[in-house]
């Protein structure tokens, strides 16, 4: 990986930077895209690896910032089926592709935002969380996430339309993907994901990611909450329409 070809750095640095804004809760599930643009300048499998230390980081700091502002009730039903969706990746990891997960996740994404324009999803929001949906999404979430850090949409799937405060969103989601993150640690270790020169890599663009993470957490208390859900589904809504895009290009044409 030619770590100082100026290509190269663009591209990871703007990645890194997307993903810590939506570590900060503004740009909802927009730092999934972190994998997809560093597989522009390196294999998919090497980029998992080495954003997920940087991660880790980004986790630290947003989960510091809103340590009094996540939703309890929420996560204990979110984090068990994410333990499960966590073990079923590390187990599929050699047999489910990049491409694959992306074409799922893409298409069930889209179905949740339009879904989110019906008078029967106006009429669900707010309404108490369901725990076996809950525990159906968090698996998903964990699943998806272990294999690509692909987790925002399952879990907004679930979160947005609980409707919480923009700052208590963006805290349970912080929260719910540290823990998620840090349980990759020991299964990415043995699968070779956590080599010295990816390790060496990561620690140049912890820096970026965390000034990502602070400039988000910066404008998300700045932001109403009318805005802050409409942004929140258009940037899904697109971001769907491009992962089916990238998976099924993948899947059916191996481009």
């Amino acid at each position: 990986m030619p770590l100082f070809d100026p290509y190269f750095i663009t591209i990871a640095v703007i990645a890194v930077l997307v993903v810590g804004l939506s570590k900060s809760g503004l740009l909802g599930s927009l730092g999934m895209v972190g994998v997809p643009l560093l597989s522009l300048i390196m294999p998919a499998r090497d980029a998992a690896g080495m954003l997920l230390p940087v991660l880790l980081a980004m986790d630290a700091i947003a989960v510091y910032t809103y340590r009094r502002e996540f939703d309890l009730r929420l996560l204990s039903i979110m984090l068990p089926g994410a333990a499960v969706g966590t073990l079923l990746g590390w187990a599929l990891w050699a047999f489910v592709s990049d491409d694959a997960v992306l074409l799922f996740v893409g298409i069930v994404t889209l179905v949740f935002v339009l879904d989110a324009m019906l008078p029967l999803r106006k009429k669900l929001e707010g309404l108490p969380p369901s725990r076996p949906w809950g525990t159906f999404w968090g698996g998903f979430a964990g699943f998806t996430s272990f294999i690509s850090h692909t987790g925002g949409p399952p879990f907004q799937i679930y979160a947005l339309p609980q409707r919480l405060p923009p700052a208590v969103y963006a805290g349970t989601s912080a929260v719910f993907f540290a823990i998620v993150n840090t349980a990759k640690l020991i299964p990415y270790f043995f699968l070779g994901q956590l080599s010295v020169h990816s390790l060496e890599l990561s620690a140049s663009l912890i820096p970026v990611g965390i000034i990502g993470v602070l400039i988000g957490i910066f404008l998300v208390r700045r932001i109403s909450v009318k805005w802050f859900y409409r942004i929140a589904y258009w940037l899904v809504f697109l971001l769907a329409l491009k992962l089916v895009w990238d998976g099924a290009r993948g899947v059916f044409f191996g481009l």
